[in-house]
């Protein structure tokens, strides 16, 4: 066995113990993950940039002394920003923007002692939960190469799932942190909103829709980095409620008898497979037997008004935005060919939405927000399917380019259960503790309070212990 298999399923923490007790070099590190990548990527189509000459240099320099110090790390093609690298979003459009500075959360990543290897696949903007845009092309599920990753962070998922790096980098303004964790068989926490600084250029997105983390193997990898990159950075619009303690902490803590509500049923109109719903009863079962009190329970709520909502919502506070800030960035006039079907439907119907449609939608989610904080007074935690199917043939969400927004209905109708955490600002996690007949992995949503990511890692880190799946590896594997 090579240095990089041997490595290639050790989680990032053990990896930095290894350099701090000096077994292995920082290079030796990313050496091992660059014949990885290189190995596994023309069949994944995980990772769209390398990075290699920059990753080398900065393992032979004088890197931080953080707590993941020389371990291989990777980027989502959107959302985070590193100075002087190709950031496409995933679009044609801005095929040769470079940005001159690093986001503060690539900052605080570098901090750590992560060493950035490249970027990841993403589709266009980020706007469907699959990795298949027309520019960079699709991203094949380790598991099986025919279905989906999941996306936004599709890229991330796949490469982390395979063993090419032990966690990367993912965010969240729909569920694109949970529904790749559920597709690839990973463990994602969209954190609380603002726990993760989104500056300097952004002081938030969607109205706080989107939230920067990661994607890993293991659940302290998650804790960890969320400790080293949390906090409010200057001139921040508004902050989530300080941490007691460390998250790291939390993982080994006893979460105490939790009482957690459970629901299968799909907030807007959406039939939800059984392969899913046999997941949530097989880990409620799995709850109570650790102690914890489990009931049915659910928000009612309109779910065709919270769906027209968030799509005003995203399609203006998302889709227009986005290609008007990334017009501005490049110098570029938007045009209908640069851009896919669904991208262009959608900045077209953010030219039609008044600024007080989009306020009124807003208002709206927020009184949803309330009802829901309300409910979750009662319960610790809220479990749900993370998606409403296993992972998707690839192609299952093309439509006619007649009928671009059919593949918008069809992807709300495959991931109804994660969104809300979006307009809420809740943290929620997916958890893989189930695999299908098929072996494809079943991922199961865990909501927790607003600003209450330390109850969900103290669960996670129960569930872990009970059901580790650290020895699971997929079809596609270092």
């Amino acid at each position: 066995m090579t240095i990089s298999q041997e490595l290639a399923f050790l989680d990032a923490t053990a990896q930095a113990a290894l350099v701090r007790q000096k077994e292995v070099k920082p290079l030796e590190l990313v050496d091992a993950a660059i014949e990885r990548i290189e190995r596994l990527n023309p069949e994944l189509n995980a990772v769209i940039l390398p990075m290699y000459e920059q990753a080398r240099q900065a393992a032979e320099g004088d890197l931080p002394d953080g707590p993941f110090r020389g371990v291989p790390f990777l980027l989502k093609d959107i959302g985070a920003s590193y100075g002087g690298a190709r950031q496409t979003s995933g679009t044609a459009f801005a095929a040769d923007f470079v940005p001159d500075h690093d986001s503060e959360l690539v900052v605080r990543q570098k901090r750590a002692g992560l060493i950035i290897l490249g970027k990841t696949n993403t589709p266009e903007l980020g706007i469907l939960p699959t990795c298949e845009s027309r520019f960079l092309g699709p991203c094949r599920n380790p598991w099986n190469t025919e279905h989906s990753t999941g996306g936004s962070s599709g890229g991330s998922a796949a490469a982390v799932a395979s063993g090419m790096v032990p966690l990367a980098h993912a965010n969240d303004g729909g569920g694109s942190i949970r529904i790749p964790a559920s597709c690839c068989g990973l463990f994602g926490l969209k954190p609380t909103r603002a726990r993760n600084p989104l500056g300097p250029d952004l002081g938030d997105m969607m109205g706080g829709f989107v939230a920067e983390h990661c994607v890993s193997r293991s659940v302290r990898d998650s804790a960890a980095l969320l400790d080293a990159t949390a906090g409010p950075d200057v001139g921040d619009p508004y902050w989530a409620p300080p941490q007691r303690r460390p998250y790291l902490e939390e993982v080994v803590s006893d979460p105490g008898r939790l009482r957690i509500a459970v629901t299968t049923r799909a907030p807007i109109d959406a039939e939800v497979d059984k392969d899913c719903v046999e997941a949530v009863q097989d880990v409620a079962k799995l709850c109570q037997d650790l102690g914890h009190l489990v009931e049915e329970a659910t928000v009612e709520v309109d779910g065709p008004m919270v769906n027209a909502s968030f799509v005003t919502v995203f399609a203006s506070g998302g889709t227009g935005a986005f290609i008007r800030d990334l017009a501005m960035a490049t110098g570029r006039t938007p045009t209908e060919e640069q851009f896919e079907p669904l991208t262009w439907a959608l900045y077209e119907m953010s030219e039609g939405i008044k600024a007080a449609d989009y306020l009124l939608a807003v208002g709206y989610l927020q009184q949803v927000s309330r009802s829901v904080a309300r409910f979750m007074l009662d319960y610790d935690v809220w479990l749900t399917p993370t998606l409403s199917k296993p992972p998707v043939p690839l192609g299952w969400l093309d439509s006619p380019p007649a009928n671009p927004m059919l593949a918008l209905a069809r992807a709300g109708e495959y991931v109804p259960f994660t969104p809300s955490c979006n307009f809420t600002g809740q943290p929620a996690m997916s958890v893989p503790l189930v695999w299908n007949a098929e072996g494809l992995p079943i991922g199961t949503q865990f909501i927790g309070r607003f600003g209450d990511e330390a109850t969900l890692f103290r669960l996670a880190g129960q569930l872990e212990q009970a059901r580790p799946w650290a020895d699971k590896r997929p079809l596609v594997s270092a």
